[in-house]
């Protein structure tokens, strides 16, 4: 009997089994249709347009101190470290990229704005959730016979909101752009690191070229103030001339400790910039080494050039591009949402039952649903993203003026300092030779101590300055280059470092 029975439900199943395949097919071939249809839709809200910039055709400072029109070669601007002739910050540079923190944070936001990215796409597909379940029921004896069933699923949930109006399409597009800002981010990071590497290297052998200058003013003082001692004794000269010089000396004494303390700081800054604990350059940098020079000739190229090169530009153009998009993203909820469900699976009220042909079950739908009344805020949502889009615009035409700022600045500064110290080592020579002649006259009695104590502050000073002053050339020569936007050229280490966290 109970044979016959499942042979009597096979029969009927299996009687519009081809009516049934039918209709799922009719199913699939109108989603595959209504999925072409839409995504040849326009997605609403505005499309993105990159504003014309208007640059100068030329840099309005005069180009002096080396400084040529011409445009600086690409492999000059990636790695213009390399035209000091210092190996020692060409090892720093490598030893920063591979360590520094700042860095490692941008790329951790280039990997966010990629997954990012990557939850946005997923939202063009169908879900899927796989179910299952046993449920055990027993009916009330106050409504009915008193029953207890059991029963057995098994399937698959499938839900797809279509993209009719471009709301997802807005938000990949948007997320797109902030993948494209995280990595211009990035590439300023490097950039700005480079330089800041560059910068406190430069300061540790300015310091170092002071001190090295103060000690030879010292010894030099000290010999003045030993004749002194010794005239004094001799009754040649009286007290006055020997506390001169004593007070002469120990102020160019007392400059050392400060000097000392500058030139740590730098050391430590540098340390730090390579995700060293402070001290670790100590054994390193100790021995002084001259100021690295900078070449002779600088190209700076055209104002345009830079804007395209900076990624600081680029940054805030892609963040631009970010911000209008998500005016559509907004856009897109004044219209209809269309989603299309299924399902299919398997019920039995045995288990050993389920995985037969007539244990299964599916199901088909749609909804449509449309927002009538939200008190505006769809539309108020919409002038929100707006606002944000003309604060991008604002901050994109800030950056633009602001690399032209910066450049300007470091083109004068790069310049007149070059023809300050040309000055300052004339001015130095002179002080030197003036020294000499004053303690000869003093040594024959032709003049007083006060024309040498003069000199000796002179000199002490204008070499300072001018220990100073080349430190200072070639630090402005490194913000040139950075105001350029010039130091990527070790984004294929930046890049490996990048695969290597990947894999992990």
């Amino acid at each position: 009997m109970e044979k016959r029975i499942k042979v009597e439900r096979i029969k009927e199943y299996s009687s519009d089994q081809s009516y049934r395949k039918r209709i799922f097919l009719c199913w699939l071939l109108g989603l595959v249709g209504f999925g072409v249809l839409i995504g040849g839709c326009s997605p609403v809200g505005p499309n993105y347009v990159p504003p014309r910039v208007v640059s100068p055709k030329q840099w309005h400072a005069q180009l002096g101190g080396g400084l040529r029109p011409s445009s600086p070669a690409p492999e000059v601007l990636a790695t213009w470290w390399k035209a000091l002739g210092d190996p020692i910050l060409w090892s720093l540079q490598k030893r920063a990229v591979a360590g520094n923190l700042q860095l490692k944070e941008a790329l951790a936001r280039v990997r966010e704005a990629r997954a990012l990215r990557g939850v946005k796409r997923a939202t063009l597909f169908p879900a899927l959730d796989a179910t299952g379940g046993v449920t055990r029921q027993r009916t009330s004896g106050n409504t009915a016979v008193v029953r207890r069933t059991t029963l057995y699923t098994a399937g698959f949930d499938a839900g797809w909101e279509l993209d009719i109006f471009g709301g997802a399409r807005r938000s990949i597009e948007a997320a797109q752009a902030q993948l494209e800002a995280a990595q211009e981010a990035l590439t300023d990071v490097l950039v700005s690191l480079m330089a800041e590497v560059a910068l406190n290297y430069a300061n540790v052998r300015t310091y170092q070229a002071r001190l090295d200058a103060v000690a030879a003013n010292i010894k030099a003082q000290e010999d003045i103030y030993q004749l002194n001692v010794s005239r004094y004794k001799a009754g040649l000269i009286d007290e006055l001339d020997v506390q001169q010089s004593l007070y002469v000396l120990e102020n160019t004494r007392a400059q050392v400790p400060q000097l000392k303390r500058d030139l740590e700081a730098a050391k430590n800054r540098l340390a730090v910039l390579l995700a060293l604990p402070p001290g670790a350059l100590e054994k390193e940098l100790a021995p002084h080494s001259p100021i690295p020079v900078p070449p002779v000739q600088v190209a700076v190229g055209i104002p345009a050039d830079t804007l395209r090169r900076r990624p600081d530009v680029r940054k805030a153009e892609r963040e631009l591009a970010a911000a209008t998009a998500q005016i559509g993203v907004a856009t897109a909820e004044l219209y209809p949402k269309f989603r299309l469900s299924g399902s299919i699976g398997l019920e039995s009220l045995s288990a050993r039952d389920l995985l037969e042909w007539v244990s299964r079950t599916w199901k088909l739908g749609g909804v449509i649903s449309w927002k009538i009344f939200d008190a505006g805020a769809i539309r108020q949502n919409i002038k929100v993203q707006t606002a944000r889009q003309e604060q991008a615009l604002a901050r994109y035409e800030a950056a633009i003026l602001g690399a032209l700022e910066e450049v300007e600045n470091a083109l004068v500064s790069f310049a007149k300092e070059q023809r300050r110290l040309a000055s300052l080592s004339s001015a130095a020579q002179a002080a030197s030779r003036s020294l000499e002649l004053a303690r000869d006259r003093y040594k024959a009695g032709l003049v007083d101590f006060t024309t040498v104590l003069d000199a000796v502050r002179a000199l002490q000073s204008l070499q300072d300055q001018v220990a100073a002053s080349r430190g200072t050339v070639t630090s402005n020569f490194i913000r040139l280059y950075k105001a350029l936007g010039g130091g990527w050229g070790l984004m294929d280490e930046v890049k490996e470092i990048y695969e290597k966290t990947e894999e992990k």
